[in-house]
């Protein structure tokens, strides 16, 4: 009997085929295995029952790293052949295989690195078929060495009987290396000019006195200090240009880790994953960490060591380590040394650099654990570019432009998106350059010809003009916030009708206002508005995001007329000063934009709270009331759904006259966010008496507000709905193209028509 099985998925750089030899060789078959462009093809020969074991133990055990994501069988006559052989690779044909993301060193690598006796001993780059660089290094499919940037490391002997020998774990391991032929470190002075010693003790030393080095990783450069000296910490943000928002810490251990914060097994299992992701947890008292990590925050974002490089820098340091991304503030990450050491000179003392090249720039991912499971915050190394199964196959192929905010673009093609790693913010022309770097990328090595650009409708968006210039293709204009719901949709392979409730900051309006607290009925072939937040001006447009204190102040006089200014707030006694040209701005209409955000309603609170008048990054003061909430308070302020508007001033109205009255911040933020939930709970119900729908989805940077999460999705399943949450990708922008994607490709009867979903209801 011979087989032939193709297989597809996850399959190429996983030490998939030296499974496969082991396998047919321990069973007695001959035949062989090879890598193609669509992913493995296998031929195996000998007798029934051999053969059948042969491909049953082949579906249900496969390594590790491997994901079968489809398998065709066919029978052929046998030939007679007794050897099983691993054949060159096959590379014509159209692309189907997928690149692996980047892998954290597995244990048999660490426990080489730290043996004194091994060839590895101390080698910063050790890997082998379950570990290693994997995206980062890729030029081309199928993933080959000589597609790699490791093309240029020629193997010693050593080495190339370790690749050569099919019994061995680095059989095929293309990032194969060791000190004697691979890569090597270096450790340059802020000019880039070499310096003596061994790079890695001097890093080590280095930052045990106070230094601010920047580390060469998977994915380009990081910026680290020692995560115990506040002063180096400070240093680090005012160099970087990062005045409050969180660093990341990289543990030198797990154990580390559990000192530092409250990780449950949950925590710890995603820890200690081969992915390993930045996971914030709750940060315990009085650990050796500065304050100035993490500002006024209650969370800690901890990894672990996840190469080589990390993990004997770590067992050098014996601290936790500030790792931070290599770049200014809104820039993407630095990966290649000339342009490092232009960006970061001023930044670091020291580079603690190798040769090996960075072909793909990616960041860390960033999750959170919610009911025991991953909460993608940013998806990025040890996720991209995994593909995506989509609920209904792409009718035709499609590039997705994304956002303009936590940028990432998306392709689509038969029932696979793929989603790009994260690009950053593309508010300039080295954002922009990553962005278009990434999709030259893309459309090559996964060989997609979209047919369909994507973009959102905002005619301001950087995304959204380069979609529009591209010739040749279909462009498909997206609303923001349909995209979201969609995105949901798809990460939960669903496709039917559904309730969004659609919670971010900043979205374009089919009006042309500031969308941002929508509920809709959609579906991928389109969606209807059913109710939204009450609009109220922005005064000032962006510089209202900037300083919250204005929104406080519209929401205010809406409450209370002309009689705000008088109110007994601290509130009113900090800011009144400088109400008045931002009143008459939101009066007069100029400058000052409707919206329904959801984002603007927690700043107005957060600063009538005396949290933040002023913040320095993306959600800063939603996150500084979500932190101040005291989550055993019960009440809730009324939040009434008036026609189709939700009235977020009475919201308002309530909090003050409450602070008026003596409550307390935590009390009145636990209010704010029970009112919030109970009315969106109310819209859904109303919806659902008028509509039938009884499944809702959630999506948009809101609910990335655990508190906010927990009591809409507690109050909505008591009420008897479904609710559907992102598992894969982030519901914050960093997941919009996945939804830009799914409804571009969606079937339609007329090119572009994307009209409101079946049954649209209007209130």
């Amino acid at each position: 009997m011979r087989q032939r099985l193709r297989i597809g998925g996850t399959v190429q750089g996983v030490g998939f085929r030296p499974f496969v030899f082991a396998l047919a060789s321990r069973l007695g078959l001959g035949g062989f295995v090879l890598n193609d462009s669509r992913g493995v093809v296998i031929e195996v020969e000998g007798n029934c029952s051999d053969v059948d074991a042969f491909t049953r133990i082949l579906l249900d055990e496969p390594p590790p790293l491997a994901r079968l994501d489809s398998i065709e069988k066919s029978h052929l006559p046998p030939v007679g052949s007794d050897r099983f052989d691993i054949r060159a690779s096959e590379t014509e044909g159209a692309v189907v295989a997928t690149i692996t993301p980047d892998v954290a060193t597995c244990a048999a690598c660490l426990e080489e690195i730290r043996d004194s006796s091994a060839r590895r001993y101390g080698y910063a780059f050790t890997n082998c078929t379950n570990c290693g660089p994997r995206f980062t290094i890729t030029t081309g499919v199928p993933y080959d060495r000589g597609r790699t940037t490791m093309s240029s490391f020629p193997l010693c002997p050593e080495c190339r009987s370790e690749y050569s020998d099919p019994r061995d774990r680095r059989f095929h391991a293309q990032p194969i290396a060791c000190p004697r032929c691979g890569p090597r470190l270096r450790l340059l002075d802020s000019d880039g000019a070499p310096l003596e010693g061994d790079p890695l003790t001097a890093s080590a030393a280095a930052l045990r006195g106070g230094g601010i080095l920047a580390i060469k990783g998977l994915g380009g450069y990081h910026l680290a200090c020692d995560a115990t000296d506040a002063s180096a910490v400070t240093e680090l943000r005012r160099r970087k240009g990062r005045e409050a928002k969180p660093f990341a810490v990289m543990a030198p251990s797990l154990e580390w880790a559990c000192r530092l914060a409250h990780t449950g097994p949950a925590e710890t299992a995603v820890l200690a994953s081969h992915r390993r992701p930045i996971v914030i947890v709750s940060r315990r008292a009085g650990t050796l960490l500065a304050d100035e990590v993490a500002p006024a925050n209650r969370y800690i974002g901890i990894m672990l060591p996840y190469t080589p490089l990390h993990d004997l820098l770590m067992r050098s340091v014996r601290r936790p380590i500030v790792l931070t991304s290599g770049n200014l503030s809104d820039e993407p990450i630095a990966h290649e040394d000339a342009d490092a050491l232009e960006r970061l000179g001023g930044i670091a003392d020291a580079f603690l650099a190798h040769d090996r090249p960075v072909h793909v720039r990616c960041d860390d991912s960033v999750v959170r654990v919610v009911e025991g499971r991953e909460y993608p915050i940013r998806r990025s190394r040890g996720y991209a570019p995994e593909p995506l199964e989509v609920p209904v196959p792409f009718a035709r192929p499609v590039l997705a432009a994304g956002p303009e905010l936590k940028h990432t673009f998306c392709l689509g093609t038969g029932n696979r998106a793929i989603l790009s790693h994260h690009i950053g913010d593309l508010a300039n022309w080295a954002a922009m350059s990553a962005f278009l770097e990434g999709v030259e990328h893309f459309t090559r090595v996964f060989d997609v010809r979209p047919e369909v650009v994507a973009h959102d409708l905002h005619p301001e968006y950087l995304s959204t003009k380069w979609a529009l210039g591209l010739e040749d293709v279909e462009p498909v204009g997206v609303q923001h916030h349909h995209a979201h719901i969609a995105s949901c949709l798809a990460d939960n392979r669903r496709a039917e009708s559904v309730i969004g409730l659609a919670l971010d900051g900043t979205g374009y309006g089919d009006d042309g206002a500031i969308w941002g607290c929508e509920v809709l009925t959609c579906d991928f072939a389109g969606y209807t508005r059913a109710a939204h937040l009450r609009y109220v001006p922005l005064p000032g447009g962006a510089a209202a995001v900037r300083e919250p204190w204005r929104m406080t102040a519209v929401y205010l006089q809406a409450a209370f007329g002309e009689g705000a200014d008088d109110l007994s707030l601290d509130f009113v006694d900090r800011t009144a000063g400088r109400w008045r040209p931002v009143l008459s701005m939101a009066a007069a209409g100029i400058n000052a934009p409707l919206t329904s955000s959801a984002g603007r309603l927690f700043d107005a609170v957060a600063s009538l709270c005396g949290l933040r008048d002023r913040v320095s990054y993306e959600g800063q003061a939603a996150a500084e009331l979500e932190q101040a909430a005291d989550p055993s308070v019960a009440g809730a302020y009324p939040f009434p759904l008036t026609g189709t508007a939700l009235d977020g001033v009475t919201l308002v109205r309530a909090a003050a006259e409450d602070l008026i009255a003596g409550s307390s911040v935590p009390e009145v933020a636990a209010r704010f966010h029970n009112g919030l939930a109970e009315g969106l709970r109310h819209a859904c119900e109303m919806v659902r008496e008028a509509q039938g729908l009884a499944t809702v989805a959630l999506s948009g940077g809101s609910w990335q507000n655990l508190l906010l999460l927990e009591r809409v999705t507690r109050g909505l399943e008591g009420a008897g709905f479904e609710v559907l949450t992102h598992r894969r990708v982030p519901a914050n922008d960093g997941g919009l193209a996945l939804g830009q994607a799914v409804i571009a490709g969606w079937p339609s009867p007329e090119p572009g028509d994307r009209g409101p979903a079946s049954g649209g209801w209007e209130m």
